[in-house]
């Protein structure tokens, strides 16, 4: 929670908590993650502890969108204190499941860069810690005042990971239209009935000028299909090959 920077006065009643409440303002909220952690993260609200800012999901080493809002004293003093609940995904069990970890961070406000707050970046860092930044300008820009400089860049670790699954991808459908071809070489009326049923039910236009399943132009009219499908496959596969980091 941020610290009680509005001073006493804001006790004295209603009328003058009115005018404390001139002393915050509302301002844009992003989330930056620096780690290989899908992550979301929750800023309370200062003026109303039930309720908080946040809750998108970001990828790994990835950047939000913009949310509405954060709120932070108009003037800044040390002490300024936000709490914000994270919640981060662990890497997939064989189940399937993700494990999931809640936690719960106490970060101070930096000093506002030029005397006025800007716009609350709640940053994952690296060593899995979490602090803000409130500023207008962006982690790449030049004068960004974050010790992070810049947005997150994937460790080679994780390339390697997104990499895999194109490969796996591609080589799906290598094997699935080499598949197709086999079947249509060794049992071609039941490949051709098939395919035909199911043409017929999401794409039948591609079925006009053929007499039926049988037709000797409609087992042709596959095998090409599908042989050019194989040779996209193959194309698609060696382009993920060649690009592996």
């Amino acid at each position: 929670m941020i610290r009680s920077f509005l001073g006493p006065a804001c006790l004295l009643g209603t009328f003058l908590l009115s005018a404390c409440e001139k002393q915050t303002v509302d301002v844009n909220l992003h989330g930056v993650n620096y780690t290989g952690d899908t992550f979301s993260y929750w800023v309370m609200d200062p003026t109303n502890p039930e309720r908080g800012s946040g809750g998108e999901l970001i990828d790994p080493f990835g950047a939000g969108g913009t949310l509405c809002c954060a709120t932070l004293p108009r003037k800044w003093q040390p002490g300024i204190k936000l709490t914000i609940r994270t919640t981060h995904w662990l890497k997939e069990r064989p189940d399937g499941s993700l494990p999931e970890v809640k936690k719960e961070h106490v970060v101070e406000v930096p000093k506002y860069v030029d005397g006025k707050p800007g716009e609350l970046w709640v940053l994952r860092n690296a060593d899995e810690s979490v602090s803000v930044v409130s500023s207008d300008l962006q982690p790449d820009h030049v004068q960004w005042p974050g010790k992070v400089k810049g947005w997150p860049v994937a460790s080679l670790e994780y390339r390697r990971e997104r990499w895999e699954l194109f490969r796996k991808h591609e080589e799906g459908g290598v094997r699935l239209f080499l598949s197709a071809l086999a079947e249509l070489a060794e049992d071609p009326e039941k490949h051709t009935k098939e395919e035909w049923a199911h043409t017929k039910k999401y794409n039948p236009s591609e079925l006009i000028g053929f007499s039926g399943h049988g037709d000797p132009k409609y087992r042709d009219f596959l095998r090409k299909q599908h042989e050019e499908g194989l040779e996209r496959s193959r194309k698609l596969l060696k382009n993920v090959m060649d690009a592996r980091p």
